[in-house]
């Protein structure tokens, strides 16, 4: 979502570490060109402005002048009054007594119903017992595409008959919910094309029916300056506590995701990431604004391994790393283990250091090599995965035949497998432990 701007911001840095020292008109030239990469990024024009202006008067300043890394003191400050623009991260509202409501409104084809989904699964994660409502009674297969979502991760959804009306059925399944022990109602509510009359009337008779703890505004971040005027309009009518960005994995400029909460005022909550329904992220702005000047973002990669891998087979495969029993089997599960995370290219972005090669990589190679790995491996015989030695000429045609692979490719694997398993065998050795740790700890200071 952010290629473009990332490549202008990074331009215009490279330009500022090249010289020793920065004079107020290196800094000028600079940030005109900063401010030209935010405007065609879509950012709202006074958004923009007013973050130049901020960024100038630090940059000018002493903080920059006497420091003996300017350019970086210069990116420190861009970092820091992005992180200003994007807001602060706002929790979710569930106080109060059970069942507390969420309510998901917006325009049509935001990705309401998806979000529903998504929101359950990552609050059930979080030790919540969820109810789905399907009051969107308007658009054809709202109500059964909720239904399908729902069976995809085990959580129950509430459903009438489509001429009841949306308040009605809220209320009923807020009744529904406390009979039935759960601690948390989304209500998935219809949309329009536009915003108009009855479909804030609506919005309203349901806010007034279930009180809801929160009002989330989903906004589809591929519209632009619109998603501000969107999110402008439903926040003077109902009142919205906060913000969902769907679809930012899509191929958009970024300007609403930093527009949106200065010129509304209102928070950004959560960012849809992808189209799984375990793509659905906690808006911190501080990672946001990280990831825009491609500087990574290592906390959420932890946090989606923490979500999506499992942790018992990755503490068995640590364990026999170390102890020098790590085969092709173990293997595969690892490589199972990180496709759940998503695209390799979304997960090398993450990393500091590694954005310019994930963005060499082409689309969807990375996953093509995987699944020919995993071919590969899953055409050997369980003692072929387990001792690898005893793989020999006549072994290796026919897994190569099996998995539609070349001899070639197989002999590549076996050769970055026994170097990975060497690499660990060093690890055992307690000094060259410590000096890979001080490694990957320099690295870390990177960002």
């Amino acid at each position: 979502m952010f290629e473009n701007l990332q490549e202008k911001l990074q331009t215009v840095f490279d330009g500022l570490s090249r010289r020793g020292r920065l004079s107020e008109d290196d800094v000028d030239k600079a940030l005109r060109q900063v401010r030209l990469a935010l405007l065609e990024a879509d950012v709202n024009f006074k958004v923009a402005k007013d973050l130049i202006k901020r960024i100038r008067e630090r940059a000018i300043g002493a903080e920059v002048t006497k420091s003996l890394t300017p350019a970086q003191q210069v990116i420190k400050i861009v970092n820091e009054e992005l992180v200003q623009t994007l807001g602060e991260a706002a929790p979710l509202n569930l106080g109060g007594a059970s069942p507390r409501v969420i309510m998901l409104v917006g325009l049509q084809g935001a990705g309401k119903t998806t979000l529903a989904a998504k929101l359950g699964l990552h609050l059930r994660r979080s030790g919540q017992r969820p109810l789905l409502v399907a009051a969107d009674t308007r658009r054809p297969a709202a109500i059964e595409q909720l239904k399908v979502l729902a069976k995809q991760i085990d959580l129950p959804v509430y459903t009438e008959d489509p001429s009841v009306p949306p308040p009605t059925i809220c209320a009923n399944a807020l009744k529904a919910a406390r009979e039935g022990a759960r601690s948390l109602v989304i209500l998935d509510t219809a949309g329009r094309l536009h915003i108009d009359d009855q479909l804030m009337d609506e919005l309203v008779q349901i806010k007034a029916k279930t009180n809801p703890q929160e009002i989330l505004l989903v906004v589809d971040a591929m519209t632009g300056q619109d998603a501000v005027k969107v999110a402008d309009g439903f926040n003077k009518q109902v009142d919205i506590s906060g913000l969902i960005l769907s679809k930012i994995d899509g191929d958009a400029r970024g300007g609403a995701a930093i527009s949106v909460r200065a010129v509304t005022g209102v928070p950004i909550k959560f960012l849809g990431t992808g189209e799984k329904l375990s793509e659905l992220e906690v808006f911190y702005p501080d990672r946001l604004a990280s990831r825009i000047l491609g500087m990574g973002d290592m906390l959420t990669l932890i946090e989606r391994a923490e979500a999506d891998m499992d942790e018992e087979v990755a503490l068995e495969s640590v364990e026999r790393l170390m102890e020098g029993k790590f085969n092709l089997e173990d293997f595969l599960k690892q490589l199972q283990q990180v496709k759940k995370m998503g695209p390799i290219t979304k997960l090398l972005e993450m990393v500091p250091g590694m954005n310019q090669l994930a963005k060499e990589i082409e689309p969807g190679v990375a996953e093509k090599q995987m699944a020919r790995t995993e071919a590969i491996i899953n055409s050997m015989t369980t003692q072929e995965r387990k001792y690898p030695k005893v793989l020999n000429s006549s072994r290796k045609r026919r897994i190569a035949a099996g998995s539609g692979s070349t001899v070639q490719e197989i002999n590549q694997l076996l050769k970055q497998f026994r170097e990975m398993q060497k690499m660990m065998r060093q690890l055992k050795n307690p000094r060259k432990r410590r000096g890979l740790m001080n490694m990957f700890g320099g690295m870390g200071g990177m960002g």
